[in-house]
């Protein structure tokens, strides 16, 4: 999951370096180039959403088959991992919807 996370970010940091090497060319070079340069943020916003999704899904895996695993060695104590299991799964998902929004915003 560090991996995923890692390459999304560095994506998003390759979306946003293409953007200020956008700005700094003159008026007319810009213009000419606009496409080029919103096509790069789209994709690496895009692929930034991606990864995080994806990284969520499989964290979000993990934590439910630990939980399984937990409780089939122990069904006394299903209660106590089943809320352990949500409050980490909905901290997953926190971060995830939070690397979704990133890259959405870097698109714009």
């Amino acid at each position: 999951m560090k991996n995923i996370l890692t390459t999304a970010l560095a994506l998003l940091g390759l979306a946003l370096v293409a953007d200020a090497a956008m700005a700094q060319e003159t008026a007319d070079a810009a213009a000419a180039a606009t496409g080029t340069g919103t096509g790069l943020k789209a994709i690496g916003g895009g692929i930034a959403a991606a990864f995080g999704a994806v990284g969520a899904g499989i964290g979000i895996g993990q934590i439910g088959g630990g939980a399984v695993q937990a409780i089939a060695r122990q069904p006394e104590m299903a209660g106590t991992i089943g809320t352990n299991m949500i409050i980490t799964a909905a901290l997953v998902e926190g971060v995830a919807l939070f690397a979704v929004v990133v890259g959405l915003l870097a698109i714009l």
